[in-house]
């Protein structure tokens, strides 16, 4: 059976399962949750290598790796981050990765091992009060980006040509002005993703629309395009993106606070951005995350504090089969899928 087959064949007993029936039974899908060992700690950064190896960064200070499929997990948080907050993770393999700290100032860094995280090395510190990093993502294993909040009017852009080993701020003279109160929210590692060698999404929200802004040439020049996801709130917007290819991405958001709906939480386009239609049957409440399943043209999971959505169509509707708790979700060529969240939740879709 190929890959794209085992997946269609778990994603359809999936769907076939109320909700609440979700657990460690034989033959069903369900995540499977990871001891962790770090109760204390949310991830809302996770990079899924492989099956058996995945990386999740988190408050704290604190960065873990398995590379036995989450029944053991290390400790290896770089020395003197407790006080950082680790927003987002990408990993090259079981060794080599690049972590992204969030916060005003110095508070943003970013650190890279290349010796499955026994050391590491601060390769970015944030000189300018003014700049908030948010996100990170990879191109290749040198090509890659980080965003901040509008500095001057304008996102600002950070570029890697050597896997994250050196960072210099890129030129903001193709990038659109932001809009009055927009920025991006660092709640699961997505609110800035890459498809290919040269395209790249940012999503945004805080304004009174919900934009995501798309680059096809590695973030040196930019479109801009209104969302059908609501904003108008400083906690609304979209908050998560994935792209399947250069044109069929998916988005996701709402409203983060506590209680509040979210209505038409999902978009979909299928024209790398340019237009966005929202789902005839979007999550029930806030989604922070999103991730197309491997080697599916159709099938893909969204995840959030309440829930985890299933789509088997593209985005045009989602269903929530899962009711844990989770920040942000990644799958892996090997046709693996994590999550993870509060509590120090991680967890992989079994069967």
């Amino acid at each position: 059976m190929t890959a794209a087959a085992v997946c269609a064949a778990a994603l359809a007993a999936l769907t076939a399962v109320p909700a609440q029936a979700q657990g460690p039974r034989g033959g069903t899908p369900h995540w499977s949750l990871k001891d962790t060992g770090a109760p204390d700690v949310r991830f809302r950064g996770l990079a899924a290598v492989s099956r058996n190896t995945a990386w999740a960064a988190g408050t704290l200070g604190t960065v873990l790796r398995t590379t036995d499929g989450g029944r053991t997990w290390r400790d290896v948080s770089p020395r003197g981050a407790d006080a950082l907050q680790f927003r987002d993770v990408e990993a090259f393999d079981a060794r080599r990765a690049v972590v992204l700290a969030i916060g005003e100032g110095e508070d943003s860094r970013v650190y890279r091992t290349d010796d499955g995280g026994a050391t590491w090395t601060e390769t970015f510190r944030n000189p300018d009060t003014r700049a908030f990093y948010d996100c990170l993502t990879f191109f290749d294993h040198r090509h890659g980006l980080a965003m901040s909040d509008p500095v001057d009017g304008k996102f600002r852009i950070l570029s890697t040509r050597d896997g994250g080993r050196s960072w210099a701020v890129l030129p903001d003279t193709g990038m659109p002005p932001a809009l009055d109160g927009e920025a991006g929210f660092a709640a699961s590692g997505q609110c800035l993703v890459s498809s290919g060698p040269k395209d790249v999404w940012l999503a945004t929200g805080g304004a009174a629309r919900a934009r995501v802004l798309h680059s096809a040439d590695r973030g040196r020049t930019w479109t801009v395009t209104d969302t059908t996801i609501p904003a108008g709130d400083p906690a609304r917007g979209v908050f998560a993106l994935a792209f399947r290819d250069r044109h069929h991405g998916l988005a996701v958001g709402g409203d983060f606070n506590p209680g509040q709906t979210s209505p038409d939480a999902a978009a979909r386009t299928s024209d790398g951005g340019r237009t966005w239609r929202t789902a005839a049957g979007s999550p029930p409440a806030y989604r922070s995350g999103v991730a197309w399943l491997p080697h599916s043209r159709t099938d893909a999971l969204a995840v959030g504090p309440t829930g985890t959505d299933l789509t088997t169509d593209g985005g045009r509707t989602w269903r929530t089969v899962d009711t844990g708790s989770y920040d942000t979700v990644d799958c892996t060529p090997d046709r693996s899928c994590w999550a993870a969240g509060e509590r120090g939740r991680v967890a992989r879709l079994e069967q």
